[in-house]
C-alpha cells in the first residue's frame, strides 16, 4: 500500500541547488510588459534629454566665453595702443573703468621689470568714474601676477580662467608687453548657464512626466490586442478538457490574428495550436468512445457465455456419474476461472458505464451500517487479519448509490487484505465533518512501493503481481473506487509508508439527514473525543461481523 496523493516534491539527494538569480533580473521580472516599455521609453528620453542639455549648455558657455574673450582683447588693445596702433605710455588704472568693461572688472599695472605699480577693481555699485575703483588685496594681486608670469612663459598669452579670492571666477588676459593684466568677471556667464540648466531640467522633467502619461495610454492601447489573446488563452485553460466531450471552440478574434503585426502573429499561432489540439482531442474522444463501446458490448455479450460455462461445469460435476479426480479438478478450475472472468467482465462493464456518465441511483444512505457489513464480510474472507471499526456517535448521512458505495468499501478492504500479510491490523474509520463524511481504511502492512504510488488508481495497476493473481485480483478494484467516488462528487487520496498505509474517501454530506438520529449501539460507537467513537475490535473467533460490542 502506499503514500499519500498530495506529497510535496523533494530535492534529490546530491542535486545542486539552483544558482541565485541576479538581482537585476529579479527586480526586472515582476514588472509587466506595459511598465517595462514605458520605463524604457522614459529612460531613453531622459538620457537623450540629458545629452542634448549637456551639449546645449557647453555650447552656450563656450559662445559666451568667446564673446567675453573678444571684449577682453578689445579692452586690452585700447589700454595699450593709441590711435594708429602706437603704444601708450600711460601708467594709470583708468582702463579698469573704460567704456565697454563690465562692473567688477579687475586690473593691475606693471613696470618693465614686472613689479606691480597698482591694482584696482571697478565697484559693482558705482558708475564709470575713477571715484569707484577699489584696490585689490595682496592675495588677489598675487594671483594676477602669477598669470603674468605664465603668459610670459607662453610667449603668446591667451585668456585664461582664474579664481580670485573673495571675488569668484574671472576671465583674465595679459597684455603682450606684460604691462597690464585685465580680468572680466564670469558672473553673467555663470548666471546665464545656471538659468539655462534650470530651464532644461524643468522642461526635461515635464517632458518625462508627459511622456510617462502618454506612454501608459499609448502602450495600453497597443497591448490591448495582446490582452485579448491572453484572455482567450485563459478561457481555454479553464475548459474541462480532461473529461466529457471536448469542446474547444475558443479562438482569437480575426482582428488580433493579423500576421502583419507581432501580436497578430501570436494570435494566429495560438489559433493554429488550438485547432491542432481540438482535432487531437476530437480524435482521442472518438477513439475512447469506440473503446468504451466495445468494452461495454463485449462485457455484456460475455456475461451469458460465462454464465453458461459455469452452469454446464456445475451440472457436469453434479451429474449421476461420479467424475474422476482429474475431471473434478478440471471442472473446479473451469468454475473458478469462469467466476474470475465474470468478475472481470462485471468490473469492465461498470467502468464503461461510469465513463459514459450514466446517472447513479442515489438515495438517502447512512454510511456507517455499510461499513459494518463490509468489515464483517472482509473478516470472513480474511480471518487471519485483525479488523477494527471506528464509527461516529451518530449517523453519517450521504446521498449515494448504496450498491456502488458498498463496492467501494469491499474493494478497499479487499485491497488491504490482498496486499498485506496475515496478522495485519486493518482499521475502518468513519467520521462526520462539517460538509463531508470521511472514510479511512488504514493498515499497518508493509506499504506501497514509491514508484507504484502515483499509479494505484489506474486500471490494471498491481503491486505484487503474483500475490494479486493468486488472490483473484483483476487490477480494477482501486480504479472502480476512484470512478465511483468521483461520480458521487467526492475524492479519494492515498498515503503510504512502511508500516502504515491509509486510503481516505471524502463524500459530500447529505444535510437533509443531519437531524435524523440513529442509535449509536447499532454501529458499535463509543463516546469518543471530538465526535469519534471508540474503536471496536472484531474478535478472531467471532462467527459474524455483526456481533460487535460497544464501549462507552
Amino acid at each position: 500500500m502506499a503514500p499519500g496523493l498530495a506529497r510535496g516534491s523533494r530535492r534529490a539527494e546530491g542535486e545542486p541547488r539552483d544558482a541565485p538569480e541576479p538581482r537585476r533580473r529579479r527586480l526586472w521580472r515582476p514588472w509587466s510588459l506595459r511598465t517595462r516599455l514605458v520605463v524604457s521609453a522614459v529612460a531613453l528620453i531622459a538620457v537623450v534629454g540629458a545629452a542634448i542639455g549637456a551639449v546645449t549648455t557647453l555650447s552656450l558657455r563656450s559662445y559666451l566665453v568667446d564673446r567675453l574673450d573678444d571684449q577682453l582683447r578689445t579692452s586690452v588693445g585700447m589700454a595699450t595702443r593709441g590711435p594708429g596702433g602706437k603704444p601708450l605710455r600711460e601708467s594709470g588704472l583708468g582702463f579698469v573703468m573704460a567704456p565697454g568693461t563690465p562692473l567688477g572688472t579687475v586690473g593691475i599695472r606693471l613696470d618693465a621689470d614686472g613689479n606691480v605699480l597698482g591694482s584696482a577693481r571697478s565697484d559693482a555699485i558705482g558708475g564709470p568714474s575713477l571715484d569707484h575703483r577699489q584696490p585689490l588685496t595682496d592675495a588677489q594681486t598675487a594671483v594676477l601676477t602669477q598669470a603674468v608670469r605664465k603668459a610670459a612663459a607662453q610667449g603668446r598669452p591667451d585668456p585664461v580662467d582664474l579664481e580670485l579670492p573673495d571675488l569668484g571666477g574671472y576671465r583674465v588676459l595679459t597684455a603682450p608687453e606684460g604691462s597690464l593684466v585685465l580680468g572680466f568677471p564670469l558672473d553673467d556667464v555663470d548666471s546665464t548657464v545656471r538659468t539655462l540648466i534650470a530651464v532644461e531640467a524643468f522642461v526635461t522633467l515635464a517632458g518625462l512626466v508627459a511622456a510617462s502619461l502618454a506612454g501608459q495610454v499609448l502602450v495600453g492601447v497597443a497591448l490591448r490586442p495582446l490582452r485579448r489573446v491572453a484572455a482567450t488563452a485563459t478561457r481555454v485553460s479553464e475548459l474541462p478538457l480532461h473529461s466529457g466531450e471536448p469542446a474547444l471552440h475558443e479562438r482569437v478574434p480575426d482582428a488580433e490574428a493579423d500576421p502583419r503585426t507581432e501580436v497578430g502573429q501570436v494570435g494566429a499561432a495560438l489559433n493554429r495550436m488550438l485547432g491542432h489540439v481540438s482535432s487531437a482531442l476530437t480524435a482521442r474522444q472518438q477513439s475512447e468512445t469506440r473503446v468504451r463501446q466495445f468494452v461495454a458490448d463485449a462485457s455484456h455479450e460475455l456475461r451469458t457465455p460465462l454464465a453458461s460455462i459455469r452452469g454446464y461445469a456445475e451440472l457436469t460435476r453434479r451429474g449421476r456419474e461420479e467424475p474422476g479426480p482429474d475431471t473434478r479438478h478440471a471442472l473446479g478450475r473451469i468454475e473458478s476461472e469462469a467466476t474470475r472472468m465474470t468478475g472481470l467482465v462485471e468490473d469492465l462493464l461498470l467502468l464503461a458505464r461510469l465513463d459514459a456518465g450514466r446517472p447513479l441511483s442515489r438515495t438517502d444512505t447512512d454510511l456507517a451500517p455499510l461499513v459494518v457489513d463490509a468489515v464483517s464480510d472482509a473478516r470472513a474472507a480474511g480471518p487471519a487479519h485483525h479488523w477494527r471499526l471506528e464509527l461516529p456517535d451518530g449517523p453519517a448521512p450521504i446521498r449515494a448509490d448504496p450498491a456502488r458505495i458498498q463496492q467501494v468499501l469491499v474493494n478497499l478492504l479487499a485491497n488491504a487484505r490482498t496486499h498485506t500479510p496475515p496478522g495485519t491490523t486493518v482499521t475502518a474509520h468513519v467520521s462526520r465533518e462539517t460538509r463531508a463524511v470521511r472514510l479511512r481504511i488504514e493498515d499497518d502492512g508493509p506499504g506501497i512501493a514509491p514508484d507504484l504510488l502515483p499509479h494505484v488508481f489506474e486500471r490494471f495497476a498491481r503491486g505484487d503481481a503474483s500475490r494479486s493473481r493468486s488472490a483473484g485480483s483483476t487490477g480494477l478494484g482501486l480504479a472502480i473506487v476512484a470512478a465511483v467516488v468521483s461520480a458521487h462528487g467526492g475524492q479519494v487520496d492515498v498515503a503510504s509508508e512502511p508500516g502504515r498505509t491509509r486510503f481516505e474517501v471524502l463524500l459530500p454530506l447529505d444535510d437533509r439527514d443531519e437531524d435524523t438520529g440513529t442509535d449509536a449501539d447499532v454501529y458499535g460507537a463509543g463516546a469518543g473525543v471530538g465526535g469519534h467513537g471508540a474503536g471496536v475490535l472484531i474478535p478472531a473467533d467471532s462467527q459474524t461481523g455483526h456481533r460487535l460490542t460497544t464501549q462507552r
